[in-house]
């Protein structure tokens, strides 16, 4: 089993999708570990977009993403950070297939709705900077029904 760090942007908190993020996330087969609504603090924020500080988008977006409340969240399951990236679509909602999450409701890049984990080495940076060490869990009760 593998984790993957998705959060749902300010943008997606304040238009009310998260039950539908979520749902798309638990239709698939993926388990929800852990979750902490929080409004993100710019220290934490500058070091999860650190990729993006030379850019000349990067303080427009640590303020927009200090706006309103995020969900953090681990997501497990088999290949839970390739199956998370098709879920979530292309960066650019315009480019993103419809199906999924960007295409049917992001609106603009700075606006996407949604963060979803590149890589299992970004997954678990994401998720102990956001959600911290504790242990969680890698198997659930009805997995061999999913898989």
């Amino acid at each position: 089993m593998e984790r993957t760090f998705i959060m749902i942007k300010p943008e997606g908190i304040k238009r009310r999708l998260m039950s539908k993020v979520i749902q798309r996330f638990e239709e698939k087969g993926l388990y929800l570990a852990a979750s902490k609504c929080v409004i993100p603090k710019k220290e934490v924020l500058e070091q999860h977009y650190s990729h993006l500080s030379a850019r000349p988008f990067f303080g427009e977006m640590v303020e927009h993403m200090m706006s309103g409340m995020v969900l953090a969240m681990v997501w497990v399951g088999k290949d839970a950070v390739s199956v998370g990236r098709k879920l979530i679509g292309e960066t650019n909602p315009r480019e993103a297939s419809v199906g999924t999450i960007r295409g049917d409701y992001g609106m603009a890049t700075g606006k996407n709705i949604i963060h979803g984990s590149d890589s299992v080495e970004n997954a678990e940076k994401e998720i102990k900077l956001w959600i911290g060490d504790e242990a969680l869990p890698m198997s659930f009760f009805d997995e061999k029904w999913v898989y």
